[in-house]
């Protein structure tokens, strides 16, 4: 019961979100992605940190350092990114590549400082491309794995709330490493 209401509280967000809304999201969790990436060393970030369960982060997903969160960002970014601009531009829902979330979707485990940026351009990339595209809602749809079937526009919105979820990870990361480097100094 609480799984259905949980998707159900998802699924009515992503609806309701209007486009400046998800925009604004959007660029206000980049913000802070980068501002925590400044406050890291190349070394801090590279280091993997288990993270007590949260909501939205797998159990495969939980022991991940903050550059394999930035690289599961930009797959998943530039995943939906492709799914919105099929369906605002009425091409047929599914004919992007099959991704299985379990597989396609998991980062490397030797990462560095580039991370930061191909992240941050898959951001920038997916709010220059939705400002060029018509009408989100009311596209048909594709499958979303978890809440279902997703118009463009629930597809856009889905882009700042993973975001979200993983940022609250790694700011818990970040949060690790600066008292790690507390203890040591």
């Amino acid at each position: 019961m609480a799984n259905f209401i949980i998707k159900t509280v998802v699924r009515t967000l992503l609806s309701k979100t209007s486009r400046e809304k998800a925009e604004q999201r959007t660029r206000e969790i980049l913000e802070g992605y980068l501002k925590l990436a400044e406050g890291m060393s190349v070394e801090e970030a590279g280091k993997s940190v288990r993270v007590p369960p949260m909501r939205g982060v797998d159990e495969d997903m939980r022991e991940w350092s903050f550059f394999m969160i930035l690289e599961h960002n930009a797959i998943v970014n530039d995943i939906i990114s492709a799914a919105v601009q099929r369906l605002a531009r009425g091409e047929p829902p599914e004919s992007g590549p099959k991704v299985d979330p379990k597989r396609d979707v998991m980062p490397s485990h030797e990462l560095g400082e580039e991370q930061i940026e191909r992240f941050r351009l898959s951001v920038e990339n997916h709010l220059a491309s939705v400002t060029k595209l018509g009408a989100l809602r009311g596209t048909s749809t594709s499958q979303h794995p978890i809440f279902g079937a997703f118009d463009a526009q629930r597809w856009n919105n889905m882009f700042w709330f993973h975001l979200k979820l993983h940022y609250d990870q790694a700011v818990y990361v970040c949060r690790e490493a600066a008292e790690d480097r507390s203890r040591a100094e």
